[in-house]
Protein backbone atom coordinates (compact mmCIF):
# COMPACT_ATOMS: atom_id res chain seq x y z
CA UNK A 1 0.00 0.00 0.00
CA UNK A 2 1.36 3.54 -0.86
CA UNK A 3 0.01 6.71 1.18
CA UNK A 4 0.81 10.10 -0.17
CA UNK A 5 1.15 12.51 2.92
CA UNK A 6 0.23 15.14 0.55
CA UNK A 7 -3.49 14.13 -0.06
CA UNK A 8 -3.81 13.89 3.57
CA UNK A 9 -5.74 16.91 5.06
CA UNK A 10 -7.24 18.53 7.84
CA UNK A 11 -11.41 16.80 8.15
CA UNK A 12 -14.29 16.73 10.04
CA UNK A 13 -17.23 14.55 9.95
CA UNK A 14 -20.66 15.46 9.56
CA UNK A 15 -23.00 17.13 10.06
CA UNK A 16 -25.58 13.89 11.17
CA UNK A 17 -23.20 11.02 10.69
CA UNK A 18 -20.06 10.18 11.66
CA UNK A 19 -18.75 8.45 7.92
CA UNK A 20 -19.72 11.37 6.44
CA UNK A 21 -15.97 12.67 6.13
CA UNK A 22 -16.10 16.68 5.01
CA UNK A 23 -12.38 18.63 4.58
CA UNK A 24 -12.24 21.46 6.86
CA UNK A 25 -11.62 23.84 4.19
CA UNK A 26 -15.08 22.57 2.70
CA UNK A 27 -16.66 22.46 6.18
CA UNK A 28 -18.46 26.12 5.21
CA UNK A 29 -19.67 25.15 1.70
CA UNK A 30 -20.78 21.40 3.15
CA UNK A 31 -22.92 22.41 5.64
CA UNK A 32 -24.84 25.74 3.35
CA UNK A 33 -25.18 22.34 1.16
CA UNK A 34 -26.79 20.74 3.78
CA UNK A 35 -28.58 23.94 5.10
CA UNK A 36 -30.38 24.10 1.36
CA UNK A 37 -31.25 20.65 1.15
CA UNK A 38 -32.28 18.23 3.82
CA UNK A 39 -32.88 20.83 6.35
CA UNK A 40 -34.47 23.19 3.69
CA UNK A 41 -33.46 26.37 4.79
CA UNK A 42 -32.07 27.82 1.59
CA UNK A 43 -33.94 31.10 1.72
CA UNK A 44 -32.69 31.94 5.03
CA UNK A 45 -29.13 31.41 4.98
CA UNK A 46 -28.17 34.76 6.28
CA UNK A 47 -31.04 35.02 9.13
CA UNK A 48 -29.97 36.12 12.44
CA UNK A 49 -32.11 36.62 15.36
CA UNK A 50 -31.61 39.14 18.73
CA UNK A 51 -31.21 37.17 21.61
CA UNK A 52 -33.52 38.98 25.01
CA UNK A 53 -31.18 40.39 27.38
CA UNK A 54 -28.10 40.12 25.23
CA UNK A 55 -25.55 42.42 22.98
CA UNK A 56 -25.26 39.48 19.78
CA UNK A 57 -27.84 37.81 17.78
CA UNK A 58 -27.51 34.26 16.54
CA UNK A 59 -28.45 32.58 13.48
CA UNK A 60 -28.29 29.27 11.07
CA UNK A 61 -24.59 27.40 11.82
CA UNK A 62 -23.89 29.24 14.97
CA UNK A 63 -21.59 26.76 17.66
CA UNK A 64 -23.83 26.51 20.56
CA UNK A 65 -21.86 23.62 21.98
CA UNK A 66 -18.19 23.20 21.89
CA UNK A 67 -16.81 19.72 23.81
CA UNK A 68 -13.68 18.05 24.33
CA UNK A 69 -15.39 14.73 25.31
CA UNK A 70 -14.16 11.74 26.94
CA UNK A 71 -13.56 9.68 23.87
CA UNK A 72 -10.85 8.25 21.50
CA UNK A 73 -8.92 11.59 20.95
CA UNK A 74 -8.71 12.09 25.08
CA UNK A 75 -6.77 9.46 25.23
CA UNK A 76 -4.30 10.82 23.07
CA UNK A 77 -1.45 13.14 24.35
CA UNK A 78 -0.30 14.89 21.40
CA UNK A 79 -3.95 16.30 20.06
CA UNK A 80 -5.06 17.32 24.13
CA UNK A 81 -1.71 18.91 24.19
CA UNK A 82 -2.33 20.82 21.15
CA UNK A 83 -5.88 21.51 22.12
CA UNK A 84 -4.02 23.46 25.15
CA UNK A 85 -1.60 25.51 23.02
CA UNK A 86 -4.53 26.61 20.99
CA UNK A 87 -6.05 27.71 23.67
CA UNK A 88 -2.74 29.30 25.27
CA UNK A 89 -2.43 31.10 21.91
CA UNK A 90 -5.25 32.50 21.83
CA UNK A 91 -4.96 33.56 25.06
CA UNK A 92 -2.26 35.33 24.48
CA UNK A 93 -4.08 37.26 21.83
CA UNK A 94 -7.17 38.33 23.55
CA UNK A 95 -10.04 36.23 22.19
CA UNK A 96 -12.21 34.23 23.89
CA UNK A 97 -15.25 31.87 22.83
CA UNK A 98 -18.19 33.79 21.77
CA UNK A 99 -20.49 34.13 24.01
CA UNK A 100 -23.70 31.91 22.88
CA UNK A 101 -20.85 28.71 22.81
CA UNK A 102 -21.57 26.51 25.88
CA UNK A 103 -17.96 24.56 26.26
CA UNK A 104 -16.42 21.91 28.21
CA UNK A 105 -13.62 19.78 28.81
CA UNK A 106 -14.26 15.54 29.85
CA UNK A 107 -11.30 14.11 30.14
CA UNK A 108 -11.23 11.03 29.35
CA UNK A 109 -8.70 9.79 32.57
CA UNK A 110 -7.40 12.00 35.35
CA UNK A 111 -4.03 11.36 33.65
CA UNK A 112 -4.84 13.85 31.52
CA UNK A 113 -5.97 16.56 34.01
CA UNK A 114 -2.43 16.03 35.51
CA UNK A 115 -0.20 16.27 32.66
CA UNK A 116 -2.18 19.63 31.05
CA UNK A 117 -1.83 21.02 34.79
CA UNK A 118 1.71 20.42 35.30
CA UNK A 119 2.58 21.86 31.52
CA UNK A 120 0.12 24.99 32.69
CA UNK A 121 -2.35 24.04 29.76
CA UNK A 122 -5.54 23.58 31.68
CA UNK A 123 -5.06 27.37 33.32
CA UNK A 124 -4.69 28.53 29.09
CA UNK A 125 -8.11 26.08 28.67
CA UNK A 126 -10.16 27.58 31.60
CA UNK A 127 -9.52 30.79 30.56
CA UNK A 128 -11.41 29.73 27.69
CA UNK A 129 -14.17 28.16 29.43
CA UNK A 130 -12.94 24.71 28.79
CA UNK A 131 -12.79 23.61 32.48
CA UNK A 132 -13.55 19.94 33.11
CA UNK A 133 -17.07 18.88 33.53
CA UNK A 134 -15.92 15.11 34.65
CA UNK A 135 -14.72 11.84 33.53
CA UNK A 136 -16.61 9.61 31.53
CA UNK A 137 -19.34 9.92 28.18
CA UNK A 138 -20.50 13.68 28.40
CA UNK A 139 -21.36 15.43 25.35
CA UNK A 140 -21.52 12.89 22.63
CA UNK A 141 -23.42 10.39 24.60
CA UNK A 142 -26.08 13.20 25.00
CA UNK A 143 -25.60 14.25 28.43
CA UNK A 144 -24.26 17.94 27.38
CA UNK A 145 -26.51 19.68 29.72
CA UNK A 146 -29.28 22.06 29.11
CA UNK A 147 -28.34 25.20 26.86
CA UNK A 148 -29.47 28.49 27.78
CA UNK A 149 -33.40 28.57 27.97
CA UNK A 150 -33.38 31.77 25.80
CA UNK A 151 -31.40 30.27 23.26
CA UNK A 152 -32.85 26.81 23.22
CA UNK A 153 -36.16 28.97 23.00
CA UNK A 154 -35.33 31.00 20.14
CA UNK A 155 -33.51 28.00 18.24
CA UNK A 156 -37.32 26.25 18.35
CA UNK A 157 -39.02 29.39 17.91
CA UNK A 158 -36.69 30.47 15.23
CA UNK A 159 -36.27 26.75 13.60
CA UNK A 160 -32.30 27.30 13.90
CA UNK A 161 -30.20 25.10 12.34
CA UNK A 162 -27.20 25.82 15.26
CA UNK A 163 -23.94 23.80 15.24
CA UNK A 164 -22.18 21.67 17.79
CA UNK A 165 -18.36 20.61 17.19
CA UNK A 166 -17.34 18.06 19.42
CA UNK A 167 -14.39 15.63 19.54
CA UNK A 168 -15.90 12.32 20.30
CA UNK A 169 -16.90 9.89 17.50
CA UNK A 170 -20.85 9.73 17.34
CA UNK A 171 -23.18 12.37 16.34
CA UNK A 172 -26.27 11.01 14.95
CA UNK A 173 -29.74 13.08 14.57
CA UNK A 174 -30.81 14.16 18.29
CA UNK A 175 -27.81 12.18 19.92
CA UNK A 176 -25.69 15.46 20.84
CA UNK A 177 -28.69 17.81 22.03
CA UNK A 178 -32.39 17.74 20.68
CA UNK A 179 -32.30 21.80 19.67
CA UNK A 180 -28.69 21.00 17.68
CA UNK A 181 -29.44 19.78 14.21
CA UNK A 182 -25.78 19.89 12.87
CA UNK A 183 -23.24 18.10 14.58
CA UNK A 184 -19.73 18.07 13.65
CA UNK A 185 -16.36 15.62 15.03
CA UNK A 186 -13.15 17.29 14.72
CA UNK A 187 -9.91 17.01 16.96
CA UNK A 188 -9.45 18.53 20.03
CA UNK A 189 -7.28 21.73 18.68
CA UNK A 190 -10.00 22.45 16.20
CA UNK A 191 -12.69 22.32 18.47
CA UNK A 192 -10.90 25.30 20.51
CA UNK A 193 -10.98 27.34 17.23
CA UNK A 194 -14.12 26.65 16.63
CA UNK A 195 -15.51 27.80 19.99
CA UNK A 196 -13.96 30.63 19.50
CA UNK A 197 -15.14 31.16 15.52
CA UNK A 198 -18.57 30.98 17.08
CA UNK A 199 -19.67 29.61 13.17
CA UNK A 200 -19.58 26.48 11.29
CA UNK A 201 -20.09 28.34 8.07
CA UNK A 202 -16.60 29.92 7.94
CA UNK A 203 -13.89 28.47 6.15
CA UNK A 204 -11.29 28.15 8.81
CA UNK A 205 -8.32 27.25 6.26
CA UNK A 206 -9.01 31.17 4.90
CA UNK A 207 -10.66 33.28 6.86
CA UNK A 208 -10.08 34.37 10.08
CA UNK A 209 -11.79 33.01 13.11
CA UNK A 210 -11.76 36.02 15.36
CA UNK A 211 -9.93 39.49 15.75
CA UNK A 212 -7.16 39.92 18.42
CA UNK A 213 -6.74 42.64 21.13
CA UNK A 214 -4.78 44.74 19.13
CA UNK A 215 -7.70 45.10 16.64
CA UNK A 216 -5.87 42.70 13.84
CA UNK A 217 -7.43 39.43 12.38
CA UNK A 218 -6.24 36.34 13.92
CA UNK A 219 -6.06 33.13 11.40
CA UNK A 220 -6.12 29.40 12.54
CA UNK A 221 -2.53 29.49 11.44
CA UNK A 222 -1.97 32.13 13.57
CA UNK A 223 -2.87 29.79 16.49
CA UNK A 224 -2.08 25.99 15.43
CA UNK A 225 1.19 24.57 17.05
CA UNK A 226 4.23 22.90 15.20
CA UNK A 227 5.17 19.64 15.89
CA UNK A 228 8.14 20.52 17.88
CA UNK A 229 5.84 22.58 20.50
CA UNK A 230 4.31 19.37 20.81
CA UNK A 231 6.90 17.10 20.83
CA UNK A 232 8.53 19.28 23.52
CA UNK A 233 5.58 18.85 26.07
CA UNK A 234 5.04 14.70 25.49
CA UNK A 235 7.53 14.15 27.85
CA UNK A 236 5.17 15.65 30.45
CA UNK A 237 2.61 13.50 29.47
CA UNK A 238 4.48 10.30 29.25
CA UNK A 239 5.56 10.68 32.60
CA UNK A 240 4.67 7.21 34.59
CA UNK A 241 4.30 9.03 38.24
CA UNK A 242 0.93 10.64 37.00
CA UNK A 243 -0.56 7.06 35.91
CA UNK A 244 0.82 5.47 38.90
CA UNK A 245 -0.79 8.17 41.41
CA UNK A 246 -4.06 7.64 38.91
CA UNK A 247 -4.64 4.20 38.83
CA UNK A 248 -3.12 3.25 42.54
CA UNK A 249 -6.49 3.55 43.69
CA UNK A 250 -9.29 2.35 41.30
CA UNK A 251 -11.97 2.92 43.87
CA UNK A 252 -14.89 5.81 43.68
CA UNK A 253 -13.31 7.87 47.40
CA UNK A 254 -14.95 8.53 50.23
CA UNK A 255 -18.24 8.92 49.14
CA UNK A 256 -18.13 5.40 46.85
CA UNK A 257 -17.06 3.68 49.82
CA UNK A 258 -19.84 5.04 51.84
CA UNK A 259 -22.50 3.28 49.57
CA UNK A 260 -24.09 0.97 51.35
CA UNK A 261 -23.66 -2.58 50.02
CA UNK A 262 -26.35 -4.93 51.11
CA UNK A 263 -25.40 -8.86 51.37
CA UNK A 264 -27.01 -12.05 50.06
CA UNK A 265 -27.04 -13.97 46.96
CA UNK A 266 -30.00 -12.50 45.36
CA UNK A 267 -29.90 -8.67 44.13
CA UNK A 268 -32.54 -6.77 46.27
CA UNK A 269 -34.91 -5.37 43.81
CA UNK A 270 -36.54 -1.90 45.17
CA UNK A 271 -39.97 -1.41 43.28
CA UNK A 272 -40.15 2.18 43.48
CA UNK A 273 -36.58 2.72 42.04
CA UNK A 274 -36.43 5.06 38.73
CA UNK A 275 -33.85 3.64 37.52
CA UNK A 276 -32.72 0.20 38.18
CA UNK A 277 -35.70 -2.51 37.78
CA UNK A 278 -36.23 -6.12 37.12
CA UNK A 279 -36.82 -6.66 33.55
CA UNK A 280 -39.57 -9.20 32.26
CA UNK A 281 -37.41 -10.98 29.68
CA UNK A 282 -38.10 -14.37 31.55
CA UNK A 283 -41.86 -13.61 31.83
CA UNK A 284 -44.49 -15.68 29.93
CA UNK A 285 -45.94 -13.61 26.94
CA UNK A 286 -46.60 -14.43 23.58
CA UNK A 287 -43.62 -16.84 21.46
CA UNK A 288 -41.01 -15.18 19.73
CA UNK A 289 -41.12 -17.59 16.73
CA UNK A 290 -44.52 -18.86 15.10
CA UNK A 291 -46.83 -17.92 12.38
CA UNK A 292 -47.90 -13.96 12.15
CA UNK A 293 -50.95 -13.22 11.31
CA UNK A 294 -53.27 -9.84 11.05
CA UNK A 295 -50.25 -7.63 11.95
CA UNK A 296 -49.88 -3.94 11.44
CA UNK A 297 -46.77 -1.71 10.77
CA UNK A 298 -46.40 0.25 14.10
CA UNK A 299 -43.87 2.59 11.86
CA UNK A 300 -42.31 2.87 8.26
CA UNK A 301 -39.60 4.19 7.97
CA UNK A 302 -36.81 5.80 5.32
CA UNK A 303 -32.98 4.64 4.63
CA UNK A 304 -29.92 5.11 6.88
CA UNK A 305 -32.46 4.75 10.18
CA UNK A 306 -29.92 4.89 13.72
CA UNK A 307 -29.85 2.86 16.77
CA UNK A 308 -30.06 6.35 18.02
CA UNK A 309 -33.45 7.18 16.36
CA UNK A 310 -34.81 3.92 17.73
CA UNK A 311 -33.32 4.15 20.86
CA UNK A 312 -32.21 7.35 21.24
CA UNK A 313 -29.17 7.77 24.32
CA UNK A 314 -29.76 12.02 24.79
CA UNK A 315 -31.90 13.67 26.78
CA UNK A 316 -35.94 13.01 28.05
CA UNK A 317 -38.07 15.47 27.02
CA UNK A 318 -40.63 15.91 30.26
CA UNK A 319 -44.13 15.81 27.37
CA UNK A 320 -42.12 12.34 26.04
CA UNK A 321 -43.88 9.19 27.56
CA UNK A 322 -40.81 8.40 29.67
CA UNK A 323 -41.15 12.09 31.08
CA UNK A 324 -44.43 11.73 32.13
CA UNK A 325 -43.45 7.83 33.52
CA UNK A 326 -40.62 9.66 35.51
CA UNK A 327 -43.01 12.83 36.46
CA UNK A 328 -46.14 10.32 37.33
CA UNK A 329 -43.07 8.61 39.72
CA UNK A 330 -42.80 12.52 41.28
CA UNK A 331 -39.12 12.76 39.52
CA UNK A 332 -38.80 16.45 38.18
CA UNK A 333 -37.63 17.38 34.57
CA UNK A 334 -34.50 18.63 36.38
CA UNK A 335 -33.99 15.16 37.73
CA UNK A 336 -34.48 13.52 34.71
CA UNK A 337 -30.97 12.63 33.52
CA UNK A 338 -30.96 10.61 30.26
CA UNK A 339 -31.74 7.69 28.38
CA UNK A 340 -28.36 6.65 29.07
CA UNK A 341 -28.31 6.96 32.52
CA UNK A 342 -31.47 4.91 32.77
CA UNK A 343 -30.89 2.06 30.88
CA UNK A 344 -31.42 -0.42 33.85
CA UNK A 345 -34.94 0.47 34.12
CA UNK A 346 -36.91 -1.06 31.01
CA UNK A 347 -40.26 1.00 31.81
CA UNK A 348 -38.24 4.29 31.08
CA UNK A 349 -36.46 2.42 27.81
CA UNK A 350 -39.14 1.15 26.25
CA UNK A 351 -41.70 4.33 26.37
CA UNK A 352 -38.15 5.87 24.54
CA UNK A 353 -37.68 3.43 22.14
CA UNK A 354 -38.40 5.22 18.62
CA UNK A 355 -39.00 8.41 20.50
CA UNK A 356 -36.00 10.30 18.95
CA UNK A 357 -37.41 13.93 17.84
CA UNK A 358 -35.70 13.27 14.85
CA UNK A 359 -37.66 10.06 13.50
CA UNK A 360 -39.67 10.35 10.47
CA UNK A 361 -42.04 7.85 10.93
CA UNK A 362 -43.63 7.29 6.64
CA UNK A 363 -47.02 6.63 8.42
CA UNK A 364 -47.17 10.14 10.20
CA UNK A 365 -46.17 12.19 7.13
CA UNK A 366 -45.30 15.67 8.08
CA UNK A 367 -44.82 14.50 11.34
CA UNK A 368 -41.20 14.65 13.58
CA UNK A 369 -40.67 12.32 16.34
CA UNK A 370 -42.05 9.45 17.30
CA UNK A 371 -45.43 9.64 16.32
CA UNK A 372 -47.66 7.12 14.47
CA UNK A 373 -51.64 6.68 12.65
CA UNK A 374 -53.39 3.82 15.11
CA UNK A 375 -55.72 1.71 12.53
CA UNK A 376 -57.85 1.02 11.69
CA UNK A 377 -59.22 4.32 13.16
CA UNK A 378 -55.92 6.61 12.15
CA UNK A 379 -55.72 8.06 15.22
CA UNK A 380 -52.28 9.87 15.78
CA UNK A 381 -50.57 9.43 18.83
CA UNK A 382 -47.21 8.37 20.25
CA UNK A 383 -45.25 5.14 18.80
CA UNK A 384 -45.41 3.76 22.19
CA UNK A 385 -48.63 4.47 23.05
CA UNK A 386 -50.07 2.82 20.11
CA UNK A 387 -47.79 0.00 20.84
CA UNK A 388 -49.66 -0.36 24.18
CA UNK A 389 -53.25 -0.25 22.38
CA UNK A 390 -52.19 -2.89 19.94
CA UNK A 391 -50.96 -5.14 22.52
CA UNK A 392 -54.56 -4.84 24.54
CA UNK A 393 -55.95 -5.46 21.24
CA UNK A 394 -53.79 -8.89 20.59
CA UNK A 395 -52.52 -7.37 17.22
CA UNK A 396 -48.78 -8.54 16.50
CA UNK A 397 -46.47 -5.47 14.75
CA UNK A 398 -44.35 -4.94 12.27
CA UNK A 399 -41.43 -2.22 11.71
CA UNK A 400 -40.93 -1.84 7.95
CA UNK A 401 -37.75 0.27 6.86
CA UNK A 402 -35.54 1.01 4.17
CA UNK A 403 -31.43 0.73 3.51
CA UNK A 404 -29.12 -0.19 6.21
CA UNK A 405 -31.01 -0.29 9.00
CA UNK A 406 -30.21 -0.23 12.67
CA UNK A 407 -26.43 1.52 12.15
CA UNK A 408 -25.23 3.55 14.87
CA UNK A 409 -23.83 2.34 18.45
CA UNK A 410 -27.02 2.90 20.86
CA UNK A 411 -27.27 -1.29 20.53
CA UNK A 412 -28.68 -2.95 23.02
CA UNK A 413 -31.85 -1.40 23.97
CA UNK A 414 -32.48 -0.72 19.97
CA UNK A 415 -33.02 -4.21 19.72
CA UNK A 416 -34.49 -4.86 23.30
CA UNK A 417 -36.78 -1.85 23.52
CA UNK A 418 -38.27 -3.02 19.56
CA UNK A 419 -39.12 -6.30 21.36
CA UNK A 420 -40.77 -4.98 24.25
CA UNK A 421 -43.01 -2.67 21.88
CA UNK A 422 -44.57 -6.23 20.56
CA UNK A 423 -42.67 -5.82 17.60
CA UNK A 424 -42.42 -9.59 16.01
CA UNK A 425 -40.46 -9.16 12.86
CA UNK A 426 -38.50 -6.16 11.07
CA UNK A 427 -38.86 -6.02 7.50
CA UNK A 428 -36.23 -4.34 6.03
CA UNK A 429 -33.96 -3.42 2.57
CA UNK A 430 -30.71 -3.82 4.52
CA UNK A 431 -29.39 -4.33 7.91
CA UNK A 432 -26.17 -3.09 9.95
CA UNK A 433 -25.13 -6.53 10.94
CA UNK A 434 -24.61 -5.83 14.51
CA UNK A 435 -28.26 -4.95 14.81
CA UNK A 436 -29.77 -7.74 12.91
CA UNK A 437 -27.36 -10.15 14.99
CA UNK A 438 -29.47 -8.18 17.99
CA UNK A 439 -32.68 -8.52 16.79
CA UNK A 440 -32.21 -12.16 16.84
CA UNK A 441 -31.09 -12.20 20.18
CA UNK A 442 -34.21 -10.11 21.60
CA UNK A 443 -36.34 -13.21 19.59
CA UNK A 444 -37.35 -10.27 16.80
CA UNK A 445 -37.51 -11.90 13.26
CA UNK A 446 -35.52 -9.57 10.88
CA UNK A 447 -36.72 -9.99 7.12
CA UNK A 448 -35.27 -8.76 4.07
CA UNK A 449 -36.85 -7.42 1.10
CA UNK A 450 -36.22 -7.91 -2.24
CA UNK A 451 -33.65 -5.98 -4.26
CA UNK A 452 -35.34 -3.51 -5.66
CA UNK A 453 -38.42 -3.29 -3.56
CA UNK A 454 -39.35 -0.90 -0.90
CA UNK A 455 -42.47 0.37 1.22
CA UNK A 456 -42.86 3.13 -1.74
CA UNK A 457 -42.48 0.80 -3.94
CA UNK A 458 -45.26 -1.11 -2.86
CA UNK A 459 -47.32 1.55 -1.83
CA UNK A 460 -47.54 0.93 1.84
CA UNK A 461 -49.21 3.12 3.86
CA UNK A 462 -50.07 1.38 6.94
CA UNK A 463 -53.62 0.75 6.28
CA UNK A 464 -52.66 -2.76 5.07
CA UNK A 465 -52.20 -6.05 7.72
CA UNK A 466 -49.23 -8.66 7.00
CA UNK A 467 -49.19 -12.00 7.59
CA UNK A 468 -46.10 -14.22 7.49
CA UNK A 469 -47.16 -17.49 7.81
CA UNK A 470 -43.98 -19.45 6.67
CA UNK A 471 -42.69 -18.61 10.10
CA UNK A 472 -45.02 -20.94 11.84
CA UNK A 473 -43.05 -23.98 10.15
CA UNK A 474 -39.65 -25.40 10.70
CA UNK A 475 -36.91 -22.76 10.02
CA UNK A 476 -33.66 -22.96 8.08
CA UNK A 477 -31.52 -20.27 7.76
CA UNK A 478 -31.63 -17.65 5.30
CA UNK A 479 -35.01 -19.32 3.18
CA UNK A 480 -37.16 -17.81 2.02
CA UNK A 481 -40.37 -16.29 3.78
CA UNK A 482 -43.90 -15.20 1.92
CA UNK A 483 -45.18 -11.90 3.41
CA UNK A 484 -48.53 -11.40 2.64
CA UNK A 485 -49.94 -7.98 2.27
CA UNK A 486 -53.71 -7.53 2.42
CA UNK A 487 -54.84 -4.24 1.29
CA UNK A 488 -57.51 -2.29 2.85
CA UNK A 489 -59.50 -2.71 -0.22
CA UNK A 490 -59.06 -6.61 0.23
CA UNK A 491 -56.80 -7.30 -2.36
CA UNK A 492 -53.70 -9.47 -1.56
CA UNK A 493 -50.08 -9.20 -2.63
CA UNK A 494 -47.54 -11.61 -1.71
CA UNK A 495 -43.77 -10.80 -1.60
CA UNK A 496 -40.91 -13.11 -0.77
CA UNK A 497 -38.37 -12.38 1.84
CA UNK A 498 -35.44 -13.65 2.90
CA UNK A 499 -34.67 -14.68 6.89
CA UNK A 500 -32.08 -13.23 8.23
CA UNK A 501 -31.41 -15.64 10.57
CA UNK A 502 -27.85 -16.10 8.64
CA UNK A 503 -26.64 -19.39 11.04
CA UNK A 504 -27.80 -22.36 13.27
CA UNK A 505 -26.77 -21.16 16.22
CA UNK A 506 -28.33 -18.06 15.76
CA UNK A 507 -31.94 -19.91 14.63
CA UNK A 508 -31.41 -22.10 18.08
CA UNK A 509 -31.18 -18.27 20.01
CA UNK A 510 -34.69 -16.81 17.73
CA UNK A 511 -36.35 -20.57 18.61
CA UNK A 512 -35.33 -20.24 22.72
CA UNK A 513 -37.52 -16.93 22.25
CA UNK A 514 -33.82 -14.64 22.18
CA UNK A 515 -30.45 -15.09 24.33
CA UNK A 516 -31.33 -14.41 28.00
CA UNK A 517 -33.83 -17.39 28.03
CA UNK A 518 -31.72 -19.42 25.68
CA UNK A 519 -28.80 -19.11 28.18
CA UNK A 520 -31.63 -19.38 31.20
CA UNK A 521 -32.66 -23.15 29.48
CA UNK A 522 -28.75 -23.71 29.04
CA UNK A 523 -28.32 -23.17 33.06
CA UNK A 524 -31.54 -25.25 33.82
CA UNK A 525 -30.62 -28.35 30.69
CA UNK A 526 -30.41 -31.13 33.25
CA UNK A 527 -33.76 -30.47 34.59
CA UNK A 528 -35.58 -28.74 31.66
CA UNK A 529 -37.01 -30.32 28.21
CA UNK A 530 -34.94 -29.06 25.09
CA UNK A 531 -36.30 -25.89 24.01
CA UNK A 532 -38.52 -25.84 20.93
CA UNK A 533 -39.70 -23.26 19.04
CA UNK A 534 -42.35 -21.20 20.17
CA UNK A 535 -40.62 -20.29 24.17
CA UNK A 536 -41.54 -17.49 25.74
CA UNK A 537 -39.47 -14.16 25.33
CA UNK A 538 -40.34 -11.91 27.08
CA UNK A 539 -43.61 -9.29 26.98
CA UNK A 540 -45.08 -6.83 24.77
CA UNK A 541 -45.34 -3.04 26.19
CA UNK A 542 -46.02 -2.31 29.49
CA UNK A 543 -47.89 -0.24 30.84
CA UNK A 544 -51.01 -1.96 30.59
CA UNK A 545 -50.69 -3.91 34.10
CA UNK A 546 -47.82 -5.57 33.09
Amino acid sequence: LELELGDVLPSLAGPKRPQDRVLLSGAAAEFKEALAGEFGKAEEMDKRVAVEGENFDIGHGDVVIAAITSCTNTSNPAVMLAAGLVARRARARGLVPKPWVKTSLAPGSRVVSDYLRRTGLQADLDALGFTTVGYGCTTCIGNSGPLDPRLEALVAGERLVVASVLSGNRNFEARIHPAVRANFLMSPPLVVAFALAGTVDLDLATEPLGTGADGAPVHLRDLWPDAAEVEALLAEASHPDGYRAAYADAGGGPAWEALAAPAGRLYGWDPASTYVAEAPWFAPAAPAGGAIAGARALAILGDSVTTDHISPAGRIAPSSPAGLWLQARGVAPADFNSYGARRGHHEVMVRGTFANVRLRNLLAPGTEGGVTLHRPGGEPMTIFDAAVRYAAEGVPLLVIAGLEYGTGSSRDWAAKGTRLLGVRAVVARSFERIHRANLVGMGVAPLELPEGVSAASLGLDGTERYHLPGLGGALAPRQAVTLRIERASGAVEEVALRLRIDGPAELATFRAGGILPAVLHQLMAPAAPAVTSGAPAGPGPTGAGR
